[in-house]
């Protein structure tokens, strides 16, 4: 099994990014500069990675995967394949929409003129009873060959090659336990995805509301540098976890960095991003992040 590393998002109006996308991937543009050229007319920007992985060996089988990504969900098409088997199965999320198995042939994942390009040079450079290896040069040729005529396939591949003996009826029942198992996985790890994600939001809603500039306490009692502060109504603290220490109107502990002094009733703001009392400036410090509720 034979991939390109090649990844291509592209950023913009949905009609003109659809458009783009279709002169690309049916053959219409054809070079990279064609490419960039029809990028910059409809305003369209790109981002082109040359670092995914989408052949990998897996246990005893190969799987190879292409996929499609929106802001809401996640398309992918992958073949699980070993000697005498294969399936190809099509995911929305990690749930199967399609399946469809086979025993033996030559299959080709891409877009349409990567596929029509594909399956015109193997047809060229194939020879009945080649070995393993010159099977393997053969699509190294075809990735050749097919990079130099659409910018859709990268330069890079990967290669990865699969020797266990199966019989056919041991490769379908292999794969169905495999597949099986490597959906459950997926599962687990979009699950994840999600809770990691939603952390990620919530951290990002509570950054929005640190105090940069105002007012937050009062300084309620005093021993030596260490000042006991009561917060305002609305404002709260949290650890670098964004774990919640203080409610609006609690008690936190802040300490006079200079030798400037104190009195109980002083306010405490941040003023320039610095925290101080509102009467001399004396600048104060705390390991707890303060925000608006």
């Amino acid at each position: 099994m034979v991939g390109d590393k090649r990844k291509i998002a592209f950023f913009g109006k949905k009609t003109n990014r659809e458009k783009l996308e279709e002169e690309l991937y049916s053959g219409i543009l054809k070079t990279y500069e064609e490419f960039i050229n029809k990028a910059k007319e409809l305003n369209i920007s790109y981002k082109i990675t040359e670092d995914v992985n989408k052949v990998k060996n897996l246990e005893n089988a190969l799987v190879g995967e292409v996929s499609t990504r929106t802001t809401t969900e996640t398309k992918r098409k992958r073949i699980y394949t070993t000697t005498n088997g294969y399936r190809i199965i099509e995911l929305l999320g990690s749930d199967i929409t399609s399946s469809e198995n086979g025993k033996v042939g030559i299959i080709v994942f891409g877009n349409k003129i990567t596929k029509s390009l594909a399956n015109s040079y193997i047809n060229e450079l194939w020879k009945s009873n080649v070995s393993l290896r010159f099977i393997g040069d053969i699509f190294l040729k075809v990735f050749e060959k097919v990079a130099n005529e659409t910018p859709t396939v990268g330069k890079e591949y990967d290669v990865v090659i699969q020797q266990k003996e199966y019989t056919p009826k041991e490769a379908k029942t292999y794969l169905d336990n495999l597949i099986e198992r490597d959906i459950k996985l997926l599962d687990k790890f979009r699950e994840k995805l999600k809770v990691d994600l939603s952390e990620i939001n919530k951290k990002i809603q509570m950054a929005s509301k640190i105090i940069y500039e105002g007012d937050v306490g009062k300084v309620t009692n005093i021993e030596n540098n260490m000042l006991q502060v009561t917060l305002n109504s609305d404002v709260q603290a949290f650890d670098t976890d964004w774990k919640l220490l203080v409610k609006p109107g609690g008690n936190t502990i802040m300490f006079l960095s200079d030798d400037k002094t104190a009195k109980i009733g002083d306010e405490v703001v941040i003023e320039n991003e610095n925290l101080c009392l509102k009467s001399n400036k004396a600048n104060l410090s705390c390991d707890i992040i303060l925000s608006k509720i």
